[in-house]
């Protein structure tokens, strides 16, 4: 169960210079498609051999058929199966249990019980405002691990984090395409490198207005100028 929702969290979006709301098509060869629902909690997987549905409050109540032929449907398409039948629908949908909005309205019938949840790629947030962000990579090198956390934290107009040093801070602004920081301030602390060379390098990009790019990973990429790049994973 736990191995499906984290799968289910690595699915993204893809966006150009804004946003633009993916489709989720049919699982392709090796590929697969995710749902997940509340109340009660559950789960889906299809790939293109076999559908898979848990449920978190019946412990090994796991069903697996043979993934049916998918039919057209009404701004979507239909898995009409034996004990599992699923009709997805592209209209964005929230799990109502987080921030998370989804491409997908999923409703399935399993053994005659009706369930509604959200399923495909997972959109981007509306807004920076209340978001958290890990820092993956710099100018496409691997963070260094081991010192302090390396984050982005967005609140109230701020900006603050630390790139595994010092901690720094200021304000921002930003549209879906682009982030303008203000003047960042960070303490003085001397630290071991790498993380003085890592934090050098992400307050020189942040001392301008950097592009905003999601990715089909759920990362965000921050592209200043000379194409200097900070690739972040966020926080759910």
């Amino acid at each position: 169960m736990t191995k499906i929702f984290a799968a289910l969290a690595l699915a993204a979006v893809t966006t150009a210079c804004s946003p633009i709301i993916p489709t989720s098509p049919a699982p392709g060869p090796g590929g697969a498609y995710m749902a997940l629902g509340t109340e009660p909690f559950w789960s889906l997987e299809i790939t293109p051999a076999t559908m898979r549905f848990d449920e978190a409050n019946a412990p090994g109540q796991q069903i697996v058929i043979t993934t049916p032929a998918q039919r057209a449907a009404s701004n979507g398409y239909r898995y009409p199966g034996g004990r599992i039948t699923v009709d997805v629908t592209r209209s964005e949908c929230s799990d109502g249990m987080s921030d998370r909005r989804y491409a997908d309205t999923v409703m399935l019938s399993v053994d005659g019980r009706a369930f509604k949840g959200c399923g495909g790629a997972i959109l981007p947030p509306t807004s920076l405002n209340g978001t958290s962000w890990q820092i993956v990579s710099i100018d496409g090198r691997d963070i260094a691990r081991g010192g302090r956390e390396a984050f982005l934290r967005f609140e109230d107009g701020m900006i603050n984090g630390s790139a595994g040093c010092n901690g720094f801070s200021g304000r921002y602004t930003s549209t879906p395409a682009r982030l303008t920081p203000g003047p960042i301030m960070a303490t003085r602390m001397a630290c071991p490198e790498p993380a003085m060379s890592q934090e050098g390098a992400v307050l020189t990009i942040l001392e301008k207005p950097v592009g905003v790019r999601f990715t089909t990973d759920n990362s965000m990429i921050l592209t200043g100028e000379g194409g200097r790049t900070i690739v972040l994973k966020q926080n759910i």
